[in-house]
């Protein structure tokens, strides 16, 4: 099952990708944590987590948080209209090329699986069936016999927080 196998690797380049910006995030410029409010209350409880080092950067491998990465391909990946990048990764490097891309709008989770379903099939990405993982609403796409784009999309208060997931051929980030 190629198709699998290649999700697989899509979620885990998401997950990789989402745990560097986590690390980025909790830690200033100098390599130092960053400074909490001091209006923020006390956690109750305490989490660790142990990263491996990072790799050195590859080029054509970028990650950033709050802003479309350097070329980023928005004609594979447009950001829906009214949405706020909270992050964005793309590694060209690889075949398949990989691309993530999470955002935050102010739509229900319903429409925000509709633009990008639209904007997926109008491309040749075919929707694979099923809508839900859990709670959590989740579509999958396949575009031939190894091009995958994973949405899932978390709604909260009106507000919709989604992340795409793709591994496609490199002819395709263009």
């Amino acid at each position: 099952m190629k198709v699998i196998g290649e999700r697989t690797r899509a979620v885990a380049a998401v997950a990789a990708a989402g745990a560097l910006l986590a690390l980025t995030a909790c830690t200033s410029g100098a390599g130092t944590p960053a400074a909490s409010s001091p209006a923020a209350p006390a956690p109750t409880a305490t989490a660790s987590v142990t990263a491996s080092p990072s790799p050195s950067a590859t080029p054509g491998t970028s990650a950033t948080v709050g802003a479309l990465v350097a070329g980023f391909p928005q004609q594979l990946l447009p950001l829906m209209p009214n949405a706020k990048v909270e992050s964005s990764s793309f590694d060209k490097t690889g075949s398949p090329a990989t691309v993530a891309l999470v955002g935050k709008v102010s739509a229900p989770s319903s429409d925000v699986v509709a633009y990008y379903t639209q904007q997926l099939e109008g491309q040749g990405f075919k929707a694979v069936p099923g809508e839900k993982v859990g709670a959590v609403a989740s579509k999958d796409f396949v575009r031939g016999d190894n091009e995958t784009v994973n949405l899932a999309v978390v709604e909260a208060s009106g507000v919709s927080t989604f992340t795409i997931g793709a591994n496609v051929a490199p002819g395709s980030v263009k």
